[in-house]
């Protein structure tokens, strides 16, 4: 592979702007979920229904400029399968790694979809259960892996394959995605399992499958076991 030309690590290419767009977006709509005073009467839980339409019109938005997930980069049968295993895996291990120690601090906008009764609120449910399995993996890994992962690699990452990100690329994206997550070591098993999958086919759509998979079913079973702190 030729050697890439130098970049500025400072100048935001029209591609890294719509990976990373998103991404803040998202996550200021989620700062303002967990500081927002309480005195102001406003239930900060239907926000999360906001950060899931408004990053999903923003995806949609920019989605010509997401080359890798344009139809002709889909995952064969195989990739698929791998992928489905991986999320299945990661799911199973996050919901184990929650001892104290593997923790970061606690969250700063807990979601508990209970009316005062204590009956759940289906709709809070149903708009979270879709951000977290359809819009977040999407999201997630356009920034984590498509952008940040080969940008550490090399500042002009549209033109990084994939497939030759090296040690320190996976490594350095892995602790920052780690650092956005209260379940640390959890979230050092599943970004590693995601850049793994990317990184051996090429192809960002195993990873958004994995994390899909792993969201989706987290999801499911929070609902199920009432363990809402894992939302």
């Amino acid at each position: 592979m030729p050697a890439l030309p130098p970049a500025s690590p400072l100048a935001l290419s029209p591609a890294a702007l719509a990976r990373c767009i998103p991404f803040v977006v998202f996550m200021a709509l989620l700062a303002l979920r967990g500081y927002l005073p309480a005195g102001l009467g406003i239930d900060t839980r239907w926000i999360y229904g906001a950060q899931t339409l408004i990053v999903a019109g923003l995806l949609a938005w920019y989605w010509r400029g997401y080359g890798e997930l344009a139809r002709q980069n889909l995952p064969e049968a195989r990739e698929v399968g791998r992928a489905v295993v991986v999320g299945i895996a990661v799911f199973a291990v996050w919901v184990r790694l929650d001892a104290p120690w593997m923790q970061l601090g606690s969250a700063t906008a807990s979601f508990v979809p209970l009316d005062d009764a204590g009956q759940p609120i289906w709709t809070l449910i149903a708009l979270r259960l879709a951000g977290a399995a359809l819009v977040v993996p999407v999201m997630e890994e356009l920034f984590w892996r498509s952008f940040l992962m080969r940008w550490v690699e090399h500042p002009g990452f549209e033109r990084v394959d994939p497939q030759t990100v090296g040690l320190r690329a996976v490594l350095l994206s892995t602790f920052v995605f780690t650092l956005a997550h209260t379940l640390w070591l959890a979230a050092v098993v599943a970004g590693l399992a995601y850049a793994w999958l990317y990184r051996r086919s090429g192809k960002l759509w195993t990873a958004v499958i994995a994390h899909a998979v792993t969201n989706a079913l987290l999801g499911v079973w929070v609902i199920w076991t009432g363990r809402w702190e894992f939302w």
